[in-house]
């Protein structure tokens, strides 16, 4: 249970504590490129005018608002502690504070205009500038949050000992003491 756990909160560290050092960092190097690949291509610092850029991770953050229930964020959630700070932000846009960390991960305004009271990008902004790579972000950070829950049920199994190697052993002793007997 203990190397699930892990599996979850970063991805290949379950394999890690269980001495799988080459599935760990395949499942951390895939994993991992796959979800910032995904937070790349929902981000750009492109000038919007007034020093204003849209930031990077916007492509996963939490929401339950009506008219914004980010349901992709229950498959990004998947990989872990990389997804964790939106839940950090969804609580501070929630209790009606500026967000943290220039916005990275941060819910993004329901407003009609472009920007919110803190300066950061609303989501008719996010889907006006980024178009089809908001969604295509999205679609890549949700990718690396399943493809690591498949990870920690691997981790959650173990690895795997094979017996046939042990009956063919005790096969072969078996046999030998035949001989020895004849």
């Amino acid at each position: 249970m203990l190397a699930a756990f892990l599996a979850w909160l970063i991805p290949g560290l379950g394999h890690l504590y269980q001495g799988r050092r080459a599935k760990a960092a395949l499942f951390f190097v895939c994993i991992m490129s796959t979800f910032v690949y995904g937070l790349y291509l929902g981000g750009s610092n492109k000038d919007l005018g007034g020093g204003r850029t849209l930031g990077w991770g916007r492509v996963v953050y939490a929401s339950w608002r009506t008219g914004d229930r980010r349901l992709p964020y229950l498959c990004q959630v998947g990989i872990g502690l990389p997804a964790l700070p939106a839940l950090v932000q969804a609580d501070r846009a929630g209790d009606g504070k500026a967000p943290l960390w220039n916005g990275f991960m941060a819910t993004p305004s329901l407003e009609r205009q472009d920007f919110d009271q803190f300066g950061q990008p609303t989501l008719n902004t996010l889907h006006k500038q980024l178009h089809r790579f908001f969604e295509l972000g999205t679609v890549y950070t949700m990718i690396a949050g399943l493809l690591n829950i498949l990870a920690v049920y691997d981790a959650w199994g173990g690895p795997v000992f094979i017996e046939t190697a042990n009956e063919d052993k005790k096969d072969e002793g078996e046999d030998k003491s035949q001989d020895a007997d004849s």
